[in-house]
C-alpha cells in the first residue's frame, strides 16, 4: 500500500509541476508532417534534431512532429532508417510549419521499410518491453504454405510463445491468450485466426506498422493483463495509382491504392481469399464437390486532408471462415470499422478523435438427422469512442491525455432446432452488457541529457448492466438463488487505478539502463477448453461474482548498441504479480451454461523471467537471436488441492533465431529456428475399475510436460532480372516449413492397448512435417 501511495504522490507532483510550467517567451514552435516521397505514407518515429541545441523529437503515429526552441538560426536534421537523411538551414523568428518528404535510401526503389525505430532507439528511447518488426522483414520470413503471417512473426519475439503447433494465438510472459489486446486501427480484434488458427486475419499488404507492448503498455490502453499488439493499416498511395498482390498454393491476394482527385485524398483496398473449395468442385464425388471450405479478408481505408489542421480517416476490415459439408457447417468472422479525425489546435496541441466498432461472431449448424438438426449462433460487439491529445510542452516535455468509453454487448448463444419433425423452443443464453470508460494522463520528461522519466495514471470504471439473471452461490459454488435485474440496471461497478512509471538513464552514447512499473486490469476474459483457443471460445465480463483481474508488472533492463548502432543487444528482467486469476474447475462445462460463474475458481498468479536478445537491422545480414527463461504459476483454491501449479503457458526455455541474408539485389535467403520447452499437461497416471467400468486417475494439474518443440524453416526469394524498368515487377518466394520433418506433438491422447488388456498407451498426434510452398508476388 505504501508503494502505491508513493507512486500516486509522484504522479500528482509531476502533473502539478507541468500544469504550472511556464515556457520562456522567446520559444518558437516548429511543426509539420514527415511522409514517404514515393507514396505519401506518413512515417512513424522519424527523428527530427536541432544540431546546435542537441535536442529533438520524433513523429507520432500520424507522422506529425512539434518542437519549441528559442529564436535563432539552426540546422535541422531529419533521419529515418532506410531513408536518405535531410539537413536544412532554418531561421526561427516566427512559428513555422515544415512538411518534409523523405526518399528511400536504396539505389533502386525497393519495398519501403516502415519501422518506428530510430538507429539508437534501443538505448535512448524511454520505452522498454516493446518491440517492432518491419513489414519487409516479415515478408521475407519463411511461411507456412506460403502465407506470410504477422502473428507468426510476433511468436518469434523474446518473451512470446505460440499457444500450440500451427496456431496464431500466443502467450506473453506466461499470460493467457485472452490477456493480449489486439487492435487494428484502434478497433479490437477478438479472434485473429483463420482456418482454426493456422493463419492470422492480417493481410500483410494492407499493414503499415506493428508494435507489441509486453509490459510498458501506454496509459491510453488497458483491459488486458499481458500485452498490447497495436497494428495500423496503410493510408494508401497519394502520389499515383498502384497495385500489388500474390498468388500462392492455398490463397491469392490483391491490393489497389491511389489518390482520389488530388493528393489530398487517397484510398487503399486489399482482398485475400483461399480457393480450396474451387478445387473441391472438380471432384466427381457429390459428397466432396458440394463441400465448402474457404476464408477471406477485406481491408479498406480512405483518408482526406481537409486543410493543414484537419484530416479524417475511415478504415474497415471484414473477414470470414466457412466450412460446410452435407452433415454440418461452421463459420466465424470479424468486422471492424474505425472513423478518425486528426485536429491540430495549435502547433503544440495535437488531437485525435475516433469512433470504433468491433464484432466477432460464429455459427454452428448440424444437418445429420432430421430429429437432431440445430443452428447455434454466437455474437459479441463493441462500440467505442476515444479522444486522445498530445501536448508538446517543450523538447524535454510531452504530455498525453484523453478519455475513452466502450459499450460491450455479448450474446453468448442461441440454439434453435431445425429438424422438420421437432418443435423445441430455442435455448437462449441471456445477453451480457457492460459499460467501460477511462481517463488517462501521461507525462514524458527529459530531466537531463542522461535521465528521462515518464509517469502516467489511468482511472477506469467498469459496470455490468442488466437486463439479466445473476445466480448467487454458496461457499461450494452451488447456486442457491438468483437476482433478476431490469434492462439498464447496474448490476456491479468497479473502479480501478492504473499507474505507469518508466525511467531511462544513459550510461554513455551506446548503453543505458531502464526500469518500468505498470498496473493493468482485465474486465473481459475468455472461457476455453483449449490452451490454443478455438473459434468456439466465449467471452464473459467481470460482474457480481467475478472480480476484475489485476497485474503489477516490474521490469528492468540493460541496453547496449555496437558497431555504430548496427547491433542492438538487450537483457530484460520481469516480475508479474497477478490477482483474481481465473481458472476452471476440473471437468467444467463451459459451453451453453447459464451458470458459468459456478464453474470458475479464483486465486493469484506469479510469473518472472529474463529475456536476452541480439539484433541486427542493417547490412546484408539482418535478424535476431533471442533466449528467454521464464516461470509462471497459479495458486487457486479449489484446484490442485490449493497447491501451486504450472500455468498452461509456462515454457521455461525458448530460443529463437531469425535471419535474412541478401545474396544479391535479386536473391535473398531467410531462415527461422525455434526451440521451446513443452507445454504443461495433465496426464492419467493410474486407472481404476468402478462397476465394470475402467476410469483414469489423473496427476496433479499440469504436473507433466509435452515433448519439447523445435523446427527449422527456410525460404528463398528471387526477383527475375529485367533489361529495363517496367511498370510490372514480380518475385518468387520458395519456402519450406519444418525442413528436417520433426514431428512436433499437437495433442497427446491415451488409448487402450489392443494387444494387452487393462493397459493404456500414449498416442501422439502431429500436424505437419516437411511442408514446401511457392508464392508469386507482384507490384504494378
Amino acid at each position: 500500500m505504501n508503494f502505491r501511495k508513493i507512486i500516486l504522490f509522484c504522479l500528482f507532483s509531476l502533473f502539478v509541476y507541468n500544469a504550472h510550467a511556464v515556457l520562456p517567451a522567446d520559444r518558437i514552435s516548429l511543426n509539420g508532417n514527415i511522409k514517404d516521397d514515393a507514396n505519401g505514407e506518413a512515417l512513424i518515429g522519424v527523428t527530427i534534431s536541432i544540431k546546435e541545441l542537441r535536442t529533438g523529437t520524433v513523429t507520432n503515429s500520424y507522422g506529425f512532429y512539434s518542437i519549441s526552441v528559442p529564436k535563432g538560426e539552426y540546422t535541422l536534421e531529419i533521419s529515418y532508417v532506410g531513408y536518405q537523411p535531410v539537413s536544412k538551414k532554418i531561421t526561427l523568428d516566427k512559428p513555422i510549419k515544415l512538411d518534409v518528404e523523405l526518399k528511400n535510401a536504396a539505389k533502386e526503389m525497393k519495398e519501403v521499410v516502415v519501422t518506428s525505430q530510430r538507429k539508437d532507439a534501443n538505448v535512448t528511447l524511454n520505452r522498454m518491453s516493446a518491440q517492432q518488426v518491419s513489414i519487409t522483414t516479415i515478408r521475407k520470413m519463411p511461411a507456412l504454405m506460403g502465407e506470410v503471417d504477422l502473428l507468426k512473426a510476433v511468436q518469434l519475439l523474446p518473451g512470446v510463445v505460440s499457444a500450440g503447433e500451427g496456431t496464431s494465438s500466443f502467450s506473453v510472459r506466461g499470460g493467457g491468450i485472452d490477456q493480449n489486446l489486439i487492435v487494428l486501427d484502434e478497433a479490437t480484434i477478438y479472434n485473429a485466426s483463420h482456418m482454426m488458427g493456422f493463419f492470422s486475419v492480417f493481410n500483410n499488404d494492407a499493414i503499415k506498422n506493428m508494435t507489441l507492448y509486453k509490459g510498458d503498455i501506454p496509459a491510453s490502453y488497458d483491459g488486458r493483463l499481458s500485452s498490447l499488439l497495436d497494428i495500423q493499416m496503410r493510408d494508401g498511395n497519394s502520389k499515383k495509382f498502384s497495385g500489388s498482390g500474390g498468388i500462392g498454393l492455398i490463397s491469392s491476394r490483391l491490393t489497389l491504392e491511389g489518390p482520389i482527385g488530388s493528393d489530398k485524398t487517397s484510398f487503399i483496398v486489399s482482398a485475400r481469399r483461399t480457393y480450396a473449395d474451387l478445387f473441391l468442385k472438380l471432384s466427381s464425388n457429390d459428397e466432396i464437390n458440394k463441400n465448402k471450405l474457404y476464408f477471406y479478408d477485406l481491408n479498406a481505408k480512405i483518408n482526406h486532408r481537409i486543410d493543414e489542421n484537419n484530416r479524417i480517416f475511415l478504415s474497415a476490415y471484414l473477414g470470414k471462415d466457412l466450412f460446410k459439408n452435407a452433415d454440418a457447417g461452421f463459420n466465424f468472422g470479424n468486422a471492424a470499422v474505425t472513423g478518425r479525425w486528426n485536429h491540430l489546435f495549435s502547433p503544440k496541441l495535437f488531437s485525435n478523435y475516433s469512433l470504433n466498432y468491433s464484432q466477432y461472431n460464429y455459427g454452428l449448424e448440424s444437418s445429420m438427422s432430421n430429429e437432431s438438426n440445430f443452428d447455434w449462433k454466437y455474437n459479441m460487439r463493441d462500440m467505442s469512442a476515444k479522444a486522445d491529445f498530445t501536448y508538446f510542452i517543450s523538447p524535454e516535455n510531452t504530455m498525453k491525455f484523453g478519455y475513452n468509453a466502450v459499450l460491450h454487448n455479448l450474446k453468448p448463444g442461441t440454439v434453435k432446432s431445425t429438424g422438420g419433425s421437432t418443435n423445441y423452443d430455442p435455448y437462449v443464453l441471456p445477453d451480457i452488457n457492460a459499460f467501460e470508460h477511462a481517463l488517462y494522463l501521461l507525462d514524458e520528461y527529459q530531466v537531463s541529457k542522461k535521465l528521462s522519466v515518464k509517469a502516467g495514471l489511468r482511472i477506469t470504471g467498469f459496470s455490468s448492466i442488466g437486463s439479466g439473471t445473476v445466480y448467487n452461490y454458496d461457499k461450494n459454488y452451488n447456486a442457491i438463488d438468483s437476482t433478476v435485474y431490469k434492462s439498464g440496471e447496474v448490476i456491479k461497478t468497479f473502479y480501478r487505478f492504473s499507474p505507469r512509471v518508466g525511467v531511462t538513464y544513459l550510461l554513455d552514447n551506446q548503453s543505458s539502463v531502464k526500469a518500468s512499473y505498470a498496473r493493468t486490469n482485465q474486465f473481459l476474459q475468455m472461457a476455453s477448453n483449449s490452451t490454443a483457443g478455438t473459434p468456439l471460445d466465449l467471452w464473459f465480463t467481470a460482474g457480481k461474482n467475478i472480480e476484475p483481474q489485476t497485474c503489477d508488472q516490474y521490469a528492468a533492463g540493460y541496453f547496449r548498441n555496437f558497431l555504430n548502432n548496427e547491433l542492438e543487444a538487450s537483457v530484460e528482467f520481469f516480475y508479474k504479480d497477478m490477482q483474481n486469476t481465473i481458472d476452471f474447475k476440473d471437468h467444467a462445462q463451459l459451453l451453453l451454461n447459464k451458470k458459468l460463474d459456478g464453474e470458475l475458481r479464483f486465486g493469484q498468479s506469479k510469473a518472472y523471467g529474463a529475456e536476452f536478445q541480439l539484433q541486427k537491422n542493417t547490412g546484408k545480414l539482418t535478424g535476431w537471436i533471442s533466449y528467454t527463461y521464464s516461470n509462471a504459476k497459479h495458486t487457486i483454491q479449489g484446484i490442485n488441492n490449493g497447491n501451486s501449479y504450472l500455468a498452461p503457458y509456462d515454457r521455461p526455455h525458448t530460443f529463437y533465431v531469425v535471419a535474412n541474408y541478401d545474396l544479391s539485389e535479386r536473391i535473398s535467403f531467410g531462415a527461422n529456428f525455434i526451440y521451446a520447452s513443452g507445454q504443461p499437461i495433465t496426464y492419467p497416471v493410474a486407472r481404476m475399475e468402478v462397476g465394470n467400468v475402467i476410469l483414469p486417475v489423473y496427476s496433479n494439474r499440469n504436473e507433466y510436460r509435452m515433448p519439447d518443440y523445435h523446427r527449422l524453416d527456410v525460404s528463398l526469394t528471387w526477383k527475375p532480372k529485367t533489361k529495363k524498368p517496367h511498370a510490372w515487377s514480380g518475385e518468387w518466394n520458395f519456402s519450406v516449413y519444418n525442413v528436417y520433418g520433426h514431428k512436433n506433438a499437437w495433442a497427446i491422447n491415451f488409448v487402450d492397448d489392443a494387444d494387452t488388456a487393462y493397459k493404456t498407451k500414449a498416442q501422439m498426434t502431429y500436424l505437419f512435417t516437411f511442408v514446401p510452398s511457392i508464392t508469386y508476388n507482384f507490384k504494378f
